[in-house]
């Protein structure tokens, strides 16, 4: 979203986008910095566009690890001309046009000691479009204290979106014949909190579904356990618009470990809350994300986590190996858990959840789903379902080529782990007449 919203100020101030890196005259790397593999990949990625551009080329760091690291950043990858921080995202073209027409090639430090996101948006849609679906950055920043979380070092506190300015964005997509919009924060719960709006995701669902009522699907991401509210799931569960599936990463269950992560540890309000989202809506799908390897971790707390992944039957799991990550609270911890020992406890929890994820798929055979068509080739579909979000999770494969954004019921005739795959359910019905 933020690189989106980048390039429509630098359009709208003369600037155009090119296909390939060696045609651009300023090349911007949005990087990521929360954890040590994305940091890695972030400065592989600087140093092959700096390796890349010819003299006559800019080039930008931009994001969170530019705000998180600032000028050490130039130090790891010579040939960086320009910084700019995440917080600061919306000054985009000022620093474009400082370096275009700079005399000398000194490179500029754009890292303002704001404390949070800037709000001063410079009115554009905070809206990343691909294909018919639409991720909406509801917030950003994070004001939960989790003790291995850089997120707040980088944004700094949440702060919300006004609603007006969401509403209208979706009333736009809904307009442009978006079928889904997904809502995205680092916390979506959180939502209105600095605001003084009570409930505030579920309010801000209440107007969507009132402005835009022909978008198909509205699918919640990040949410935060503790504050998944009756009122987020009656609103889910009264409305076939928003889908019924959730992202909420709990990142563990043994109460010790949680503590030690700054994280809610009453698994018991996981167990409750779950159970009354599950009788609401009977066809929820979950969504969690797990860390192994935190400090604290034994080989008694990660077999709890075994048993609550068994217990609990999410439909998607995914599973990070412990980073730590400097500046964090929990850095003092150490990192005490050998490299080799995450690695392994990753392995066995996804070979535990692989066999969940399968059995779950398979119950989906023989009924029909509908189906968010992404593309096709050689015969073949590719679209997701419901239970799928955009790039992390399963997709469903269907017989024969329709065309892309629309929405197809299909008969589901196969399952894999990750997977369904299926025919046209009008192929099946025309079959039985």
């Amino acid at each position: 979203v933020d690189s989106e919203s980048m390039a429509h100020l630098l359009k709208s101030g003369g600037y155009q986008a090119e296909l390939s890196a060696k045609d651009a005259d300023f090349i911007i790397v949005n990087t990521c910095g929360f954890i040590g593999p994305a940091k890695e990949e972030s400065l592989g990625v600087l140093r092959e566009m700096a390796d890349l551009k010819n003299g006559q080329q800019r080039l930008i760091a931009a994001g969170c690890l530019t705000q998180r690291y600032g000028q050490a950043i130039m130090e790891q990858v010579p040939g960086i001309d320009g910084l700019i921080g995440t917080r600061r995202w919306m000054d985009i073209l000022e620093v474009v046009n400082h370096l275009r027409g700079a005399a000398s090639p000194e490179p500029m430090y754009h890292l303002p000691g704001d404390p949070t996101v800037g709000q001063d948006e410079g009115k554009v849609a905070r809206v990343a479009i691909q294909g018919s679906s639409a991720y909406v950055k509801i917030a950003d920043g994070c004001r939960r204290p989790c003790a291995f979380c850089a997120i707040p070092l980088i944004k700094g506190t949440a702060v919300s979106r006004s609603p007006e300015s969401i509403l209208t964005e979706i009333s736009e997509l809904e307009s442009l014949g978006i079928r889904e919009v997904i809502l995205i924060a680092q916390d979506t719960t959180d939502y209105g909190h600095d605001l003084g709006i009570k409930d505030g995701l579920a309010e801000l669902l209440r107007g969507i579904v009132e402005i835009a009522p022909k978008i198909d699907w509205i699918r919640v991401m990040y949410a935060y356990p503790g504050y998944v509210t009756d009122g987020l799931i009656d609103i889910m569960a009264a409305h076939e618009q928003i889908i019924p599936y959730l992202d909420m990463p709990l990142q563990h269950s043994h109460p010790d470990v949680l503590r030690a992560m700054r994280r809610p540890a009453n698994i018991e309000w996981v167990h409750r809350t779950i159970a009354k989202m599950r009788s609401a809506m009977p066809e929820l799908a979950i969504r969690t994300t797990f860390i192994v390897g935190h400090p604290g971790e034994t080989d008694v707390s990660f077999q709890n986590l075994i048993d609550f992944v068994e217990e609990m039957q999410f439909d998607r799991v995914g599973v990070f190996t412990y980073s730590l990550e400097e500046g964090t609270s929990g850095a003092t911890l150490g990192d005490p858990v050998p490299h080799e020992v995450k690695e392994e406890r990753r392995a066995t929890l996804m070979t535990r959840q692989q066999g969940i994820s399968l059995r779950k798929n398979q119950a989906f055979v023989g009924r029909k789903l509908d189906v968010l068509v992404e593309g096709n080739d050689s015969g073949i579909t590719i679209g997701r379902s419901y239970r799928d979000a955009p790039e992390i999770d399963g997709l469903v494969l269907v017989e024969g080529e329709m065309t892309p954004g629309e929405m197809v019921e299909v008969q589901i005739t196969g399952a894999l782990e990750y997977d369904l795959s299926g025919v046209p359910a009008y192929q099946t019905e025309h079959q039985s007449s």
